[in-house]
């Protein structure tokens, strides 16, 4: 059974920084691309960004340039560092692992198989 669970999240006022961690168990990671989305009240999940298996990275337009993803496969460990954050960056935000493996860091909830229990991040003006 995989399990992945989100740590980090917070309040933080506006043009601060948050970085977040997932931590996988029961699967390794190193060969699974992995996934950040997040979800607003009233909104569908949305992608924020994903890093293939061999660490390539995609992001979501608006997160462009102030987000980065990573990973770190001994410590079976994803992070997500948030910069410049926006009162509109408000969410839960998820990671997700992807359901094949030599994948590539799909923006598509469907290729992901697995979710964490999401973090909650609160962004104020």
């Amino acid at each position: 059974q995989v399990h992945l669970v989100e740590s980090g999240g917070g309040l933080v006022q506006a043009g601060g920084s948050l970085r977040l961690s997932c931590a996988a168990s029961g699967r390794t990671i190193s060969s699974h691309a992995m996934g950040w989305f997040r979800q607003a009240p009233g909104k569908e999940r949305e992608f924020v960004a994903g890093i293939s298996w061999v660490g390539s990275t995609r992001y979501a337009d608006s997160m462009k340039g102030r987000f980065t993803i990573s990973r770190n496969n001994a410590e079976n460990t994803v992070y997500l560092q948030m910069n410049s954050l926006k009162p509109e960056d408000t969410a839960v935000y998820y990671c997700a692992q992807s359901k094949a493996q030599y994948s590539s860091g799909s923006s598509l909830r469907g290729e992901y198989d697995y979710w964490g229990q999401g973090t909650q991040v609160t962004v104020s003006s």
